[in-house]
């Protein structure tokens, strides 16, 4: 039996957003889909450096066993350049993507995923989200602190605990091996398809439109419809056996294509430039670049009668390029300024609230009191001991011990005394020995009434 893929890739800026700050790839042997974050620039670039590390694996000559491991490279290289962007230009602080990839060999998919962006599985019919977000609000839905329906609308739903680009170090990766049925339908989309159009909705399109490029038109439309309030981004993978002719050709999307194209367009001019920095390359085709390349075309100009005209015409062009630059730069600032405020004031009070939280753990033999949530974000630790009890881990039923191998959550820090409480009363004790009847050679009275004081003890 021979399996091939059958998909299509669609993205739009969405109502609200200005630029497309998503970028989505399928290919024959490989699908991704990446929502990038950061600012106008920082996420078009964030979401389009993944895109192009991970196209290279879209072939055939791969084996299953060395899929993931292809995967987990590629995403880490990724991983570094947006690392080392973001600390070497101050205008891409902050940059970072999700990315969800899933790629092919033979009968096999393996799937990484890190961030919130959603992968679906429609199977007979049914649907079933794959992958687990990594937000704040999923680790809430997980924990039962909130409902699913409540996480919707909760204000920090957006808050992510992994993503591309973050921080230094190796990325944490949710990473899986599945078998490619035939008749499988796979949906990967960003959270501008999944936050505002549900799981029933998303389940009818996938098993009523038979084509994957007419049902990503018809998820997005539906995104749209509902307001639109963030870029929306579909790619749909059918898996397929005996295809006599099968899809070859690869479709690219969002931020990625849009780079792509900005730099082939820089490639044929006539004295085309390869750009130091992803944010040089942003900038070839605004107004301020023009009129420096009219001074550089000016001072190679043989033609010294226009060269005066010209000059004025273009010194003029670049005073009031300065101008729209400095305004725009004030704006942007103000705009940052206070982006940074409401995040800041988001994550405060995020923080506060964990640290209304506690649980319990087994830890060198002792069960240990924690303030906060077993997460963390980044370097930081969202929890911090605060008691190591006197209950040993050696005095509690097996069941018991066994629990605290992972966090025992509370919401509050009665709760997790009375939990602890509850552990001290049940703490088992050995057995004393009844005393044995006085006879001649018994324990002198002193012995006796020591014997008597440990049983109490007891």
């Amino acid at each position: 039996m021979t399996i091939s893929l059958r998909y299509a890739a669609r993205s739009d800026v969405g109502l609200v957003r200005a630029s497309n700050q998503d970028s989505g790839y399928a290919g024959p042997h490989l699908v991704v889909l990446c929502d990038g974050m950061g600012g106008p620039a920082g996420g078009d670039i964030a979401s389009a450096v993944a895109i192009e590390h991970l196209v290279p694996l879209d072939a055939d000559s791969h084996q299953a066993g060395e899929l993931l491991g292809l995967l987990r490279e590629a995403v880490q290289q990724a991983h570094t350049e947006l690392v080392t962007l973001s600390a070497s230009n101050p205008d891409l602080s902050g940059l970072g993507t999700t990315c969800i990839a899933i790629m092919r060999s033979g009968n096999k998919l393996a799937m990484i995923h890190v961030g919130d962006s959603r992968a679906y599985l429609l199977r007979d019919g049914e649907l079933t989200q794959v992958t687990t977000d990594h937000t704040f609000v999923e680790y809430l839905v997980e924990t039962g602190r909130l409902t699913r329906e409540q996480a919707r609308r909760h204000p920090q739903r957006s808050v992510l605990l992994r993503v591309l680009g973050d921080a230094e170090g190796d990325v944490q990766l949710d990473e899986s091996i599945r078998e490619a049925v035939p008749g499988d339908r796979w949906l990967l989309c960003s959270d501008g398809l999944s936050g505002p159009v549900t799981g029933e909705t998303i389940a009818e399109v996938l098993s009523g439109v038979e084509d994957p490029g007419q049902a990503a038109d018809q998820l997005i439309d539906l995104a749209l419809r509902a307001g639109g309030p963030d870029n929306v981004t579909a790619v749909i993978v059918d898996v397929v056996e005996d295809e006599h002719q099968p899809q070859t050709d690869p479709q690219m999307v969002g931020s990625a294509a849009n780079r792509r194209a900005r730099l082939e367009h820089a490639a044929s001019g006539d004295s085309p430039a390869t750009p130091a920095t992803e944010a040089d390359a942003l900038a070839a085709s605004t107004p301020a670049a023009k009129a420096a390349a009219l001074v550089a075309s000016l001072e190679e100009s043989d033609d010294d009668q226009s060269a005066p005209e010209q000059a004025d015409a273009i010194a003029e062009e670049v005073r009031t390029q300065k101008v729209k630059r400095k305004r725009r730069r004030r704006q942007s600032l103000v705009a940052t300024a206070l982006l940074v405020l409401a995040l800041a004031g988001s994550v405060l009070l995020g923080y506060r609230w964990t640290q209304t939280q506690y649980y319990a753990i087994g830890q060198d033999g002792y069960v240990v009191i924690y303030q906060g949530i077993p997460q963390s974000i980044g370097p930081w630790q969202l929890s911090h001991a605060v008691e190591v009890s006197n209950v040993a881990l050696s005095d509690l039923a097996p069941v018991d011990r066994q629990r605290l191998d992972t966090p025992v959550l509370r919401s509050s820090r009665a709760d997790i005394d009375s939990y602890i409480e509850g552990l001290r009363r049940s703490v088992v004790h050995p057995d004393t020995p009844s005393s044995p009847t006085p006879q001649s050679g018994a324990p002198q009275s002193g012995e006796a009434q020591s014997g008597a004081q440990s049983g109490g003890a007891s």
